[in-house]
């Protein structure tokens, strides 16, 4: 997607009484390309970091309710217990934050209109610029090495973190300034931009320069975002490849996720996972193509619902899968409303692929691990599929 990463940790919102289950730590909008190791073959998993405990929902709430009677921050004390339960993916907001979250998953959000990637040697790359942003105004090219951020320098950095400090801290800072130190080859200069209420472009499509193929990008899982992947797929011409680059993106809604993957199964199983100790199941919609040839292009940017689609993908024998290990983020969170309004994001279970191999902590290992080239690498797989010249 073009425009800065949206470094919120959105769950599932739907307004009104439920809420929708979102696999998302963190909803990237820029590619995180060297989270994990990249050999130029298949590598072993690595050891898997601890599966994330969980706070409890009750304890969460009873701890902001003492803190408010006692005259004080409600949402601070349950970060506190939230904090102590080591539940590495839990969180408390704000209601500004929580609605900021819901705009986020619509397809808005606050921001200069900049994606970044993280280049050989540690430093930070403008990755897109989204037209009309105020990066795009400013001149700001794709390639262009983004070295401070508000004078704090950028390079080594975690793409997130440099995302961060793009979006600034706190809702609501559509108006604010940021000033990037940039560099274009010999050239140096400092840039002062205004965020702004920006849409973005969650999928987009594109026929491959070689002809027979066609690329689709899925940059995040946000509201309508898997049926228009299915659309794409449905507007293809017959004789093309897919190439479905889930490269950076960080997740979204689970619903359009399963919509996704929908596009290339006849139904079956897409995910299982559990919540608070009951095994459920997550399955593809019938209907798709399952003819097609079809390469999905994974990094370590690759998180949540975006690996939720390429296990299914993967196991189910639908897609060779190209790139490096993905994140491993594979815990299921649910929001609760707190007596002062706040939300409690706490992990209630875990999901697995078809096969029933966990993903939180390890990660999906692409079949073809490349450490270069990687979307040269997956239109030569594609063409050998058959779907592309």
């Amino acid at each position: 997607m073009p425009g800065p990463v949206v470094t919120l940790r959105p769950r599932g919102i739907r307004r009104g009484a439920a809420l929708t289950l979102v696999f998302a730590a963190v909803l990237v909008t820029a590619a995180a390309t060297d989270c994990w190791q990249r050999d130029d073959a298949k590598s072993p998993s690595p050891p898997a970091r601890s599966i994330a405990a969980t706070a409890d929902r009750d304890e969460v709430a009873a701890a902001a309710a003492r803190a408010m009677a006692d005259g004080k921050s409600g949402k601070e004390a349950a970060e506190e217990v939230v904090s102590r339960s080591g539940d590495r993916w839990g969180a408390v907001y704000d209601p500004a934050e929580y609605e900021e979250f819901t705009q986020a998953l619509d397809g808005e959000y606050t921001g200069v209109g900049l994606s970044v990637e993280r280049a050989p040697g540690g430093r930070i790359e403008v990755a897109g610029v989204q037209a009309g942003g105020p990066a795009g105004r400013a001149g700001i090219r794709e390639g262009d090495r983004l070295r401070t951020i508000d004078g704090r320098p950028v390079a080594n950095r975690p793409v997130t973190e440099v995302v961060g400090l793009l979006r600034g801290d706190g809702p609501a800072r559509a108006g604010s300034s940021v000033v990037l130190g940039l560099e274009r080859g010999a050239r140096e200069w400092s840039e002062t931009l205004r965020r702004a209420r920006l849409t973005t472009e969650a999928v987009t499509v594109e026929p491959l320069a070689d002809g027979g193929a066609t690329l689709i990008k899925v940059a995040s899982f946000t509201k309508g975002s898997g049926e228009r992947v299915r659309d794409a797929v449905r507007a293809a011409p017959e004789d093309h490849g897919v190439l479905l680059d889930l490269r950076g993106n960080g997740g979204g809604l689970v619903a359009e996720a399963v919509t996704a993957a929908s596009a290339f199964l006849d139904g079956g199983l897409v995910a299982t996972y559990d919540m608070r100790g009951e095994q459920r199941a997550l399955y593809a919609k019938p209907g798709g193509d399952t003819a097609r040839p079809l390469v999905a292009l994974v990094d370590g940017g690759t998180m949540s619902a975006a690996e939720l689609v390429t296990g299914a993908l993967q196991d189910r024998g639908r897609a060779v899968t190209v790139g490096s290990r993905t994140f491993g983020k594979g815990s299921v969170q649910m929001p609760s409303r707190l007596p002062d309004g706040s939300v409690a994001e706490l992990t209630v279970g875990h999901y697995r692929t078809p096969a029933g191999h966990s993903v939180d902590g390890r990660g999906i290992s692409p079949d073809l691990v490349v450490s270069e080239r990687a979307e040269e690498r997956a239109r030569t797989v594609l063409s050998g599929l058959g779907g592309g010249s």
